[in-house]
């Protein structure tokens, strides 16, 4: 890439100086995939995703494979990946029987999977919100007791396609449970892509009342009505470091149909490199990375920066 293909860096007030940027196309984005995709081609996004500058790339889920069979090969994907120097590589475990498998392979950060609503706890975990943050409860514990890095993913942060906009005072309780119970780090989502940015800050604004430090939160945005920039944008602007996004823009949500796609990683390093914030990424490999998976998943990266830098290039 030429470096007419980079951003002018103008920085903008009050923004951190840099961010870590928590990749999970290859978790998030492949278990959407209508059929698996090869566990060597999975291993090697990975090992691209790396060589690219991305230090959190989230690798698999330990869920059972007749819930998600895209990621049934994580026993064998993982020790291909897991000596990667200098990344982090978490997986998803819902119960203490995926924390099993997750050990077992010498997994060293795990996330669980919550809900903020009723109706997609139901629908995704088939318990009520109390009864799934009753199942954690012994996976993180055990978790800390390894000294395993534990994060925990809230859905429906904004929004759900059942019961509609949702309280911040419900995710605030949910997001305290998630802490108290012992998660480092807790991932804000916005699964059906509804927020818009000043909804971000009340909600960001009401977790720090609630006792949740800012540095302790990530957010999770999908760009179902193009917001997830702008979402990003007010997050950083209240101080969140750690942002969520997938190469190539791949994944959405098994469970709520009206969800796009992921925040895609090149367009969020675009921004971020535009405001002279620190990613560490090289946007010209992360585009080849992408670029490479949409081959082999037949058909064009909905990234829009992919598309801008890939047919420069071409």
């Amino acid at each position: 890439m030429t470096a007419a293909g980079l951003p002018m860096a103008v920085p903008a007030q009050d923004l951190p100086a840099r961010v870590r940027i928590h990749e999970v196309g290859a978790r998030d984005g492949l278990q959407n995939e209508k059929s698996a995709v090869p566990t060597e081609i999975k291993a090697d996004f990975i090992r691209r995703l790396a060589e690219s500058g991305l230090t959190t790339i989230e690798a698999t889920s330990f869920v059972h494979p007749k819930w998600v069979p895209q990621l049934a090969d994580a026993e064998q994907l993982f020790p291909r990946v897991r000596d990667l120097e200098g990344v982090a590589l978490p997986v998803l475990v819902p119960n203490e029987r995926g924390l099993d498998r997750a050990l077992a392979l010498g997994a060293r950060r795990i996330a669980v999977f919550a809900s903020a609503t009723e109706s997609f706890a139901k629908a995704n975990l088939n318990r009520t919100v109390d009864e799934s943050l009753a199942m954690f409860e012994p996976v993180v514990a055990r978790a800390k007791e390894e000294k395993i890095h534990v994060r925990g993913y809230l859905s429906m942060c904004f929004g759900d396609p059942w019961e509609g906009p949702v309280p911040i005072a419900q995710v605030v309780r949910v997001c305290r449970a998630l802490l108290d119970m012992g998660c480092h780090e807790l991932s804000l989502g916005d699964t059906i892509g509804v927020a818009t940015p000043g909804h971000v800050q009340a909600l960001l604004a009401a977790l720090n009342e609630s006792g949740v430090p800012t540095d302790a939160l990530g957010v999770h945005f999908h760009d179902t009505y193009g917001q997830a920039l702008a979402n990003t944008l007010a997050a950083l602007q209240h101080g969140v470091t750690t942002v969520d996004a997938s190469a190539g823009g791949l994944g959405g949500c098994p469970y709520a149909k009206s969800a796009t796609g992921n925040l895609a990683t090149e367009d969020l390093v675009w921004m971020l490199h535009g405001l002279g914030i620190e990613t560490g990424v090289d946007l010209g490999r992360l585009v080849a990375t992408s670029v490479w998976m949409a081959a082999h998943l037949s058909r064009p990266s909905p990234s829009r920066t992919v598309r801008a830098l890939s047919h420069k290039e071409s």
